[in-house]
C-alpha cells in the first residue's frame, strides 16, 4: 500500500460511524473506529477481515514518514508519538507502538474548532483560573479523558481577555490557536524541541506570561515546571492521575524523600488549582465531563505542606468547598443526574464514594416526589410480640 491508499482507509475509517473519536490498528483485528467510547469494526471493499504484521508496519512507515528521529525512537523505547494530516479532512495525534513483536497504531482525531468554556459546558471554576497572574494550574486524568481539550478552552479564555505571550509545549499540537489578544507560540515535541524539559528550559528565556507544558511526565519538568511558576509565570500542565489530590501526591513522589518538605512547600506557595477529569456516558448518546476540582485555599495548603490525614483529607475540603469553586467527582456526578444529563446507573458505577452518591441521588428523588426504592407489599404485623396461650391470644 502507498500513501494515497492508506489516506483513502484512513478517509474510509473516519467516515463510517458517527463521533468518531479514534482509529484502531492491530494485528489479527478488522479496521477498527472507536465511537461514542466504544471500539466498532470499519467494513471496507475489498474486505480486511483481519490486519496483517505486514499491513500494519506498512501503516506505521507512512505515518511516520520517514522520519529517523522517530523511528529510533519506537526502536529504542518500543513506542513513538507524532501527528499526521488527512489533507481536507482530520489532523491526528498518533501513537505507534510495538506489542507481541509486530507494531499496531491508535490514531486520535483532532478537533479543529478551539472549543470554548461555554460549550464544554465547564464548572464555574474554570472562568477564575484565566485571572491567575501566576503559579501553577493541573489537568488530571486518564488518557482520553479530555484534558487537552479542557486545556485548550481555558487558553482560548485568556487568549480573549488579555494581551499576554503563551507558549505552548505540546506533543504533538493539537489545537492551533489564532492569535487575538494573546500572541501563541506553540511548539511540537520532536519537531521544535527534544523534550518536554529542555523546551520548558527554553521557554523562561523567552519572555511568556503563560506556559503550557503538555505533559509532567518526568522530575526534571516538574522542577523546572515548579521554578517557571515561582518566577512570575502561570504554568498549566497534565497528569495522569484520577482525583486532584492524587496529583500532588504524584508530584512529590516525583521527588527523593530527602526532598519532600520543600517541594511541599513549593507546591503550596504555587499550585492555584487542580482538576480531576473524567469522561462517562450521557443518556443521549455521547460522553460528558465530570470534574473533581481543588483550589489552594488556607485548608488545601495546610494538607499540601503535611500530607492527608484521618479526618482530614483532599475529599473533605472539596465537600464543603463549593464558594471558592471546588467539587468532589460525587458532587459532579450528582449535579450531572439532577441535569439529566446521564442516568443513576452511571452516577454510582464512577462514583468515588457510592454511598454518598447514592444518598444524594436518593435525596433529589424524594424532591421530586420519586420512589426511592423498589421493596413492595410491606405491612404492619399488628400481631407482632403477641403470647398464644391455650390456643388464645394475649
Amino acid at each position: 500500500m502507498r500513501k494515497p491508499e492508506i489516506d483513502d482507509l484512513l478517509s474510509v475509517m473516519l467516515e463510517s460511524h458517527d463521533n468518531v473519536s479514534d482509529l484502531n490498528l492491530t494485528v489479527d483485528r478488522p479496521l477498527q473506529v472507536e465511537s461514542a467510547g466504544e471500539l466498532v469494526a470499519v467494513p471496507v471493499d475489498p474486505p480486511i477481515e483481519s490486519l496483517t504484521p505486514f499491513q500494519t508496519e506498512i501503516f506505521a512507515l507512512n505515518i511516520l514518514q520517514g522520519d529517523r528521529r522517530l523511528t529510533d525512537v519506537l526502536v529504542r523505547t518500543g513506542s513513538c508519538d507524532t501527528s499526521y494530516y488527512l489533507p481536507g479532512r482530520a489532523r491526528f495525534r498518533v501513537n505507534v507502538f510495538f506489542q507481541r513483536g509486530t507494531l499496531s497504531l491508535v490514531l486520535r482525531k483532532l478537533e479543529t474548532q478551539i472549543p470554548t468554556i461555554d460549550s464544554l459546558r465547564l464548572p464555574d471554576a474554570f472562568r477564575r483560573m484565566p485571572d491567575e497572574k501566576n503559579g501553577l494550574i493541573l489537568i488530571t486524568g486518564a488518557t482520553g479523558s479530555g484534558k487537552t481539550t479542557s486545556l485548550a478552552a481555558l487558553l482560548n479564555e485568556i487568549n480573549d481577555t488579555k494581551p499576554v505571550h503563551i507558549v505552548t509545549l505540546e506533543d504533538p499540537v493539537e489545537y492551533v490557536h489564532v492569535s487575538r489578544k494573546a500572541t501563541f507560540n506553540q511548539r511540537e515535541l520532536g519537531h521544535d524541541f527534544d523534550s518536554f524539559a529542555t523546551g520548558l528550559r527554553a521557554a523562561l528565556r523567552q519572555a511568556p506570561k503563560v506556559i503550557l507544558v503538555g505533559e509532567m511526565r518526568d522530575r526534571e519538568t516538574a522542577e523546572l515546571a515548579l521554578r517557571a511558576s515561582e518566577t512570575g509565570h502561570l504554568v498549566l500542565s497534565t497528569l495522569h492521575t484520577v482525583t486532584a489530590g492524587q496529583a500532588i501526591n504524584r508530584i512529590v513522589g516525583m521527588f527523593e524523600r530527602d526532598e519532600e518538605r520543600q517541594v511541599r512547600l513549593r507546591l503550596a506557595d504555587t499550585v492555584r488549582w487542580v482538576v480531576g477529569q473524567r469522561l462517562v456516558p450521557k443518556i443521549e448518546g455521547g460522553r460528558w465531563a465530570v470534574h473533581d476540582i481543588l483550589a489552594n485555599t488556607i485548608r488545601t495548603n495546610e494538607l499540601i505542606l503535611n500530607g492527608e490525614s484521618e479526618g482530614k483529607t483532599f475529599y473533605e475540603i472539596q465537600e464543603v468547598g463549593e464558594p471558592s469553586g471546588m467539587m468532589t467527582f460525587d458532587q459532579s456526578l450528582i449535579q450531572s443526574y439532577e441535569q439529566e444529563l446521564i442516568t443513576e446507573d452511571t452516577a454510582v458505577a464512577y462514583a468515588t464514594r457510592k454511598a454518598v452518591v447514592q444518598r444524594g441521588i436518593d435525596t433529589l428523588k424524594q424532591r421530586r416526589g420519586e420512589r426511592t426504592s423498589d421493596i413492595e407489599g410491606l405491612r404492619l404485623d399488628t400481631d407482632y410480640n403477641r403470647s398464644v396461650f391455650g390456643g388464645r391470644k394475649r
